[in-house]
């Protein structure tokens, strides 16, 4: 069975029909093109897929897409690009925040969620926030620093909302 529903994807309005048990991962990546956003672990326990949907950060690998009707979606290609970084994308470059890549767009998704909720964290609040992230490539202290680098960008209004 198909369905047809609203969503807003990265500020774009889109009309998809959609089988009921697609999951949000699968059109992102199969019917937008939208390949930032990897596809990790499959049972939404490694947080490689994060995304934004109302301003929170869920895992897209395992999220019926059907459940979202209605919602505003934000994928890591929505929060800037390389002409426009957002202070979270430029923050993890100017602290090497990263090694392989391959964890790192549901990381600033996840940190994203956690900034517009808690604009100045605690190293504590940054390293529970991204409990369910898994990185293995050793890069922990750089990228709460990372974090906190783009949390006080944004607070002195170097950055986007």
């Amino acid at each position: 069975m198909r369905t047809a529903l609203a969503l807003v994807i990265n500020g774009q309005a889109r009309a998809p029909v959609i089988a009921q048990e697609q999951m949000l991962l699968d059109y992102l990546r199969g019917e937008l093109g939208l390949m930032a956003t990897p596809f990790g672990c499959g049972e939404g326990q490694c947080g490689a897929c994060n995304v934004l949907v109302e301003g929170r950060a869920i895992t897209a690998c395992n999220t019926p897409i059907s459940s979202l009707a209605g919602t505003t979606i934000t994928t890591i290609e929505g929060l800037g690009d390389k002409e426009n970084p957002h202070p979270l994308q430029q923050a993890f470059i100017d602290e090497q925040a990263m090694q392989c890549g391959y964890c790192i767009s549901g990381i600033i998704i996840r940190a994203a969620a956690l900034l517009a909720a808690t604009p100045d964290p605690a190293d504590a609040e940054i390293r529970a926030a991204l409990d369910n992230n898994l990185c293995r490539c050793g890069a922990h202290n750089r990228i709460v620093r990372a974090i906190k680098r783009a949390a006080s960008a944004l607070r002195n209004g170097q950055g986007r909302d």
